[in-house]
């Protein structure tokens, strides 16, 4: 077997391979020689089949394998003896494969990107700064009041109050399209929240002003898209007559509210309070340590990278720019920087998150940092569980699929060797506002001067980057974390009616 370099330029790297005729027969002798005893043909005793014989009924099939092994056996051997570590999937072609027939050697062209030589980083050299923020009583008495109005209830106005936005209102309906009424189309006593978007556009907004005992036709267009094919985009008059109108009103915050909860008292609810919120202040100050802890690592470390992996991040960011681009509505020729000025600085960020990765990697392997099969078991259980009743599914498809697996494997990775790196840092704690806290890690990049907006002052311009910014600049990023303050539990919606009308989306 043969090893050639034909290409070394920086990170790039080109070998041909040949294995030869004689070395694939020695192959394909050696597992018929295996196989030999196990092999029964007819007119013959187990294991004294002729090795002629053997090789004529099972020598073609077995010289592909012995092909197979034979590459994948000098490409070891020559990560071994090069130490070099491939940044992605060496590309192996067969040359004049379509013209290679048996007895012929076998020639192989192999090239790859190595990964870069990574320099140690000095641990006891990071200084970090942990954001510290206490969950006192102010905190936990907006958590509770939040809580409260999500445990809201609704109690009748007084005789003659105009329903407003927000109100619940006790009617009876009946809908007629060209004076005719349709199925679904009616409901007694029904509870309509105004403002909730329960029914079709224009429904609600036409009892806002309305008091009990009042009757009024509600004049709307069912959707082009409507889901009854016979109803969709016809006028409609539903006759409505208001039997009550109720204001929202919070649940109040005693004992018999910790208990509908299930806590045993108020004590205790707010004790899990502040415990939930006390948890929530450490991942959002983990995320902003996390930041620093990035920025350092990158900005302490220059070495080349890949180009395949930062072409490959850098697509990945892209694609979600795109994504929200669209979701939004909007356009690369709305936002105040052109379509180069922000590929260069996207492919900035690739470059940032794959020099970062690549030292998390390195310090993770000379550290032998791992991720556990039950912390891997742990974390595929909470992804199967985001897919109710298709569990069963998902799980087979994450144990047959070795790359899904390696990006559950990937996050729990990092956070681990985080938590080395910020053990062996000097860190030290800050106290700040909530505020400060609840900014989230590297959106004050968004604060520096953006170029001059090429559109005419009369055209709305983009209010705000996509997100995709943001949390490229801060992978490997930490969780985002959200300001919603934490429950115990809730407790249950009102029942609905058995049987939804029409009117209702």
């Amino acid at each position: 077997m043969q090893v050639t370099e034909t290409l070394n330029d920086g990170l790039k790297r080109g070998y041909e391979i040949v294995v030869t005729a004689s070395e694939l027969d020695a192959k394909v002798n050696e597992k018929l020689v295996e196989a030999q005893p196990e092999i029964e043909m007819k007119g013959f005793r187990k294991g004294k089949v002729p090795m002629a014989m053997l090789k004529k009924q099972f020598g073609q099939r077995l010289l592909g394998e012995a092909m197979q092994e034979s590459i994948d056996g000098a490409m070891a051997e020559h990560f071994e003896k090069s130490g070099d570590r491939p940044a992605m999937q060496p590309k192996v072609e067969m040359i004049d494969g379509e013209n290679w027939k048996e007895g012929d050697d076998v020639k192989i062209s192999m090239s790859y990107e190595a990964l870069p030589a990574i320099p140690e980083a000095d641990m006891s050299g990071i200084e970090l700064e942990r954001m510290v923020v206490k969950a006192d009583d102010a905190a936990i008495d907006e958590a509770l009041n939040s809580l409260a109005e999500t445990a809201q209830d609704f109690a009748s106005r007084r005789k003659g109050s105009k329903a407003k936005e927000g109100d619940q209102v006790v009617l009876d309906f009946v809908g007629k399209v060209d004076g005719e009424a349709f199925d679904g189309g009616a409901a007694e006593g029904f509870d309509l929240e105004l403002g909730s978007g329960q029914f079709i556009p224009g429904f609600e907004d036409q009892l806002i002003g309305k008091k009990a005992g009042d009757k009024v036709d509600v004049k709307v267009d069912f959707p082009e898209e409507y889901g009854n094919a016979e109803l969709a985009g016809k006028p409609a008059v539903f006759e409505v007559t208001v039997h009550e109108v109720k204001e929202p009103k919070a649940a109040e915050i005693n004992e018999e509210f910790a208990t509908s909860l299930g806590m045993e008292s108020l004590d205790k609810l707010k004790e899990a309070m502040r415990e939930q919120i006390g948890k929530d202040y450490g991942q959002m100050s983990r995320g902003h340590l996390k930041k620093q802890l990035l920025d350092q690592l990158s900005d302490s470390h220059s070495f080349e990278l890949p180009p395949s992996m930062v072409n490959l991040e850098f697509e990945q960011i892209w694609h979600q720019f795109e994504h929200e681009l669209e979701n939004a509505s909007q356009k690369i020729e709305d936002l105040d920087e052109s379509e180069e000025d922000l590929r260069a600085e996207y492919r900035g960020i690739a470059e940032r998150r794959v020099r970062t990765g690549l030292v998390l990697a390195e310090v993770g392997a000379n550290n032998e940092i791992q991720v556990t099969q039950e912390e891997l078991n742990q974390a595929l259980m909470q992804r199967v569980q985001q897919f109710p009743g298709q569990e069963q599914q998902v799980f087979e498809y994450f144990q047959k699929n070795p790359e899904a697996m390696a990006q559950i494997r990937a996050p729990l990775f990092e956070e681990k060797v985080v938590d080395f790196i910020c053990e062996l840092a000097q860190v030290s704690d800050r106290k700040v506002s909530l505020e400060e806290l609840m900014v989230e890690p590297g959106s004050e990049e968004d604060a520096k001067p953006k170029a001059k907006a090429k559109k005419p002052a009369t055209k709305k311009a983009a209010t705000k980057k996509p997100a995709a910014k943001k949390a490229a600049e801060d992978k490997p990023a930490a969780k985002k974390t959200t300001a919603k303050k934490p429950a115990a539990k809730k407790p249950a919606a009102k029942k609905a009616p058995a049987k939804k009308p029409a009117a209702k989306k």
